[in-house]
């Protein structure tokens, strides 16, 4: 099975070389070109969620996949890539919640406020319990968090009661970034999906 990385800003580079580590094969994707060649799985980096959802969209690549995720493609959404996903995305200290469909893929039902966090010298990084895996490291950069789920979606991961990992069907997504450790136990779990 192949991944498709997208690869139009952001941490791509770092989700490379976590699957190298596991010696899973993979391609950058970059242009509305790349999605003639064939992939199973796919992988949203973080990075700045309006940019890359007005590459995706703009590149012709945002209605494509999301037909793909939808009909069960697997899919990893880190950070932006969680923000890219959401269905609601509300920006922080905003009273209104604000869907982006036009530049984002909203298969994944939750509702996530962006930055929540705070500013690049507000992040962090903790260990925490992650279901399924055990404890893992965590590494939090203007990162966003997930306020609301629906039905069908499970909590992964948690930080002092915030909800930071979930998934939903074959999208698993994370208000963090796994790529800037060594740990490939969530890449193993996307994989195995």
């Amino acid at each position: 099975m192949t991944t498709a990385i997208l690869a139009l800003q952001g941490a791509f580079a770092e989700h490379a070389a976590m699957l190298d580590a596991l010696g899973e094969p993979h391609f950058e994707l970059r242009c509305h070109e790349d999605m003639e060649r064939p992939f199973d799985r796919l992988i949203l980096p973080g990075g700045e969620s309006t940019v890359q959802g007005r590459l995706l969209r703009d590149e012709d690549m945002l209605e494509p996949l999301r037909k793909r995720i939808e009909a069960g493609m697997p899919v990893l959404g880190t950070c932006a890539g969680l923000i890219l996903l959401a269905s609601r995305i509300i920006d922080a200290g905003a009273n209104d919640r604000t869907i982006r469909p036009e530049t984002h893929l909203g298969t994944l039902d939750v509702t996530v406020e962006r930055n929540a966090y705070g500013r690049q010298l507000a992040s962090f990084a903790t260990t925490e319990s992650f279901e399924g895996i055990g404890t893992v490291s965590m590494r939090f950069i203007r990162a966003p968090r997930i306020i609301e789920t629906g039905d069908d979606v499970i909590e992964l991961a948690h930080i002092d009661g915030t909800i930071v990992a979930v998934r939903q069907g074959s999208q698993i997504a994370t208000a963090f970034h796994p790529e800037l450790d060594d740990d490939t136990h969530i890449h193993e779990l996307f994989c195995g999906l």
